[in-house]
């Protein structure tokens, strides 16, 4: 493929999406299961101690059975959490088994805001990241809102930096041979889907 017939970033974005969420239930089921057996007992997951994920969306792989593993385990595990509109900063908050959440602005569940809950980025041992792309040199293409790579903006003052952890979690569909990283994207230490580790 040409340069020139390349897709944009946002008709990137728009198939990619649709590639997840052709998904049925069976099949994110079953993706699910396969992300845990990548990931449940990888050192990396083992040795964290505060751990932040997500809640899935839009066709996102679940890591819910992860977050189930962490809390049995006794880790500190954390969900993002949005400031209220129009303002676009995100905050991980702890969450413990059976909270109470709430949709937020787009629908997704997150703890109700507790300042003294959250725990700044830098403080955590690993960050499991929701993506729509991803190549296999660490890029990862997002939802287009930049609250990730905001709360991360940090890192690119960094030279040397060892935590957190940055993994992104994706469907096998979702990967794509090269992504066209922007200034701002803060590249992953790995992707990990229900089949391999890239």
């Amino acid at each position: 493929m040409t340069a020139s017939a390349a897709p944009s970033r946002p008709q990137l974005r728009r198939l990619l999406r649709q590639r997840r969420r052709s998904l049925n239930r069976s099949q994110q089921r079953r993706a699910a299961c396969g992300l845990y057996r990548q990931l449940a007992q990888h050192p990396r997951f083992r040795r964290a101690r505060d751990i932040a994920l997500y809640l899935p969306t839009d066709g996102e792989i679940d890591p819910r059975p992860l977050l189930a593993a962490a809390q049995k385990r006794g880790k500190r595990t954390y969900l993002p959490v949005l400031s209220a509109w129009p303002r676009t900063k995100m905050v991980f908050q702890r969450v413990t088994r059976h909270e109470k959440l709430a949709g937020n602005r787009f629908r997704i569940l997150e703890p109700r805001p507790q300042p003294a809950r959250q725990r700044k980025v830098w403080a955590l041992d690993l960050v499991l990241l929701p993506l729509v792309g991803f190549d296999a040199r660490g890029g990862r293409l997002g939802m287009g809102g930049g609250f990730y790579d905001r709360s991360l903006a940090y890192l690119h003052r960094r030279k040397n930096w060892h935590k957190p952890t940055l993994l992104g979690l994706a469907h096998e569909c979702q990967r794509v041979d090269e992504l066209a990283l922007a200034s701002w994207d803060v590249p992953l230490q790995a992707t990990v889907t229900d089949r391999a580790w890239y």
